[in-house]
């Protein structure tokens, strides 16, 4: 069997040799430094490019670079279980390659991808878009984040039409090894191997998608969810029970309703709002009342510490 250091250079060699068919990506700028926009800075800061991590204020950023660095440390940890400096130093160089900026501009400027992880709004995309097509270069691919609305809506706003794609990541995005590469009708065969090398670049898996509502796995998912939640309106069953259910009859790591407070009741719902509103007449795309009542009360899951089920204790 090979022995841990022969499969790291292996791995190592497979992403270089990645990274030389990439050339034309040196730098990326990731706008939104929440969860999913400071994972995906991390993550490709790892894989050696340049990043700017832009947000508003000061405080959202320093908080993203905190972040970052602990999930460094718990990684390196692994990494590096018997190499302590080794550790030190690569937490070090990855940390130096993430310039912060609440301007725009910086990044957009210079970077060859940008990676758009702002709220989950149609006309704030819209806006920072517009912006940025002003002050990129022509060459600079343009991507978004976004794991509900159409990437070809969001491009609506830029002329670069054939150099705009979707990287969907998933959360937490340091483990989850997925990315879901999104082509609209409009984006060039050229732009899409861009990003799918990309993709191999910094350790993802990816896998080739039309411009669908919610892609591959929100797709499935969220319909999955909905009806879990329909059968626990009808009384069909408790909630509890077809979360153990699910887990022990079919092999899931979750049940449906612990998914749902983990992604966050108010997240799924605006999935499922934005989807019926725009394809009214699919019978999948169905609203909830639970749900609805959930979120008006402020019951939001894990992150607010209750959902379906209780975490404040």
């Amino acid at each position: 069997m090979a022995s841990k250091l022969v499969i790291n250079n292996i791995i190592k060699r497979s992403f270089s040799s990645t990274s030389a068919l990439n050339r034309q990506i040196n730098s990326v700028t990731v706008i939104g430094s929440g969860l999913m926009g400071s994972g995906i800075a991390q993550v490709t800061a790892e894989a050696g490019y340049s990043v700017y991590l832009v947000d508003q204020n000061d405080t959202a950023l320093n908080k993203a670079l905190k972040t970052i660095e602990t999930s460094l440390t718990r990684s390196t940890k692994k990494k590096f279980n018997k190499e302590p400096d080794h550790a030190v130093r690569y937490i070090k160089d990855t940390m130096d390659r993430i310039v912060t900026t609440t301007k725009v501009d910086a990044g957009a400027e210079k970077s060859d991808l940008i990676i758009e992880a702002i709220v989950e709004n149609i006309q704030a995309k819209h806006d920072l878009f517009s912006k940025l097509d002003k002050i990129s270069p022509n060459t600079t691919i343009f991507t978004s984040n976004t794991s509900s609305l159409p990437i070809a809506e969001i491009a609506e706003a830029v002329s670069r039409k054939d150099k705009f794609g979707g990287l969907h990541f998933f959360n937490p995005v340091p483990v989850m090894k997925l990315l879901e590469v999104i082509k609209t009708h409009e984006t060039s065969d050229a732009t899409y191997r861009t990003l799918l090398e990309y993709g191999l670049s910094i350790g993802k898996t990816t896998v080739e998608c039309k411009d669908t509502p919610g892609f591959i796995v929100n797709r499935l998912l969220v319909p999955y969810m909905f009806e879990a939640v329909k059968m626990y309106e009808r009384g069909d069953a408790s909630f509890q029970d077809i979360d153990t259910a699910m887990k022990l009859g079919a092999g899931y790591p979750m049940g449906p309703f612990e998914l749902i407070d983990y992604v966050g009741l108010d997240t799924t719902k605006f999935i499922v709002d934005g989807w019926k509103k725009r394809f009214p007449e699919d019978p999948t795309f169905q609203s909830s009342v639970v749900i609805d009542q959930l979120v008006a009360e402020g019951r939001l899951g894990r992150k607010s510490g209750e959902g379906f089920y209780n975490y404040k204790k």
